[in-house]
């Protein structure tokens, strides 16, 4: 069974850092391209950045574009979205997610999906 758990999310100030954590399991992990995905309340789940299965290659959404990082480590099957200057507009729960297409910014291009961890800056 593929499971794809996030976590490192929680409550931080504007201006704060936070490290996000995506552990895959049940998947040849090094395979799948990832990404990183976010939803608001009242809104659509939305790109925020994606990363190849070498790592090679990284895109990211403009609003994110100089504030976070994304990463992957393939020996622990872990992907990472590191986020500094964080803004209020940044509050959502925040997804993993696999795919077998490379950098895409379209859910419906992703296979596997975390549950979501929740992340709230506060002004």
């Amino acid at each position: 069974q593929v499971q794809l758990v996030e976590s490192g999310g929680g409550l931080v100030q504007t201006g704060g850092s936070l490290r996000l954590s995506c552990a895959g399991s049940g998947l040849s992990f090094s395979n799948y391209n990832m990404g990183w995905f976010r939803q608001a309340p009242g809104k659509e789940r939305e790109f925020v950045a994606a990363i190849t299965w070498s790592g090679g290659s990284t895109n990211y959404e403009d609003a994110v574009k100089g504030r976070f990082t994304i990463s992957r480590d393939n020996a622990k099957k872990t992907v990472y979205l590191q986020m500094n200057s964080l803004k209020s507009e940044d509050t959502a729960v925040y997804y993993c997610a696999a795919s077998l297409w490379a950098g895409s910014k379209d859910t419906t291009r992703y296979t596997y999906w975390g549950q979501g961890t929740q992340v709230t800056v506060s002004s």
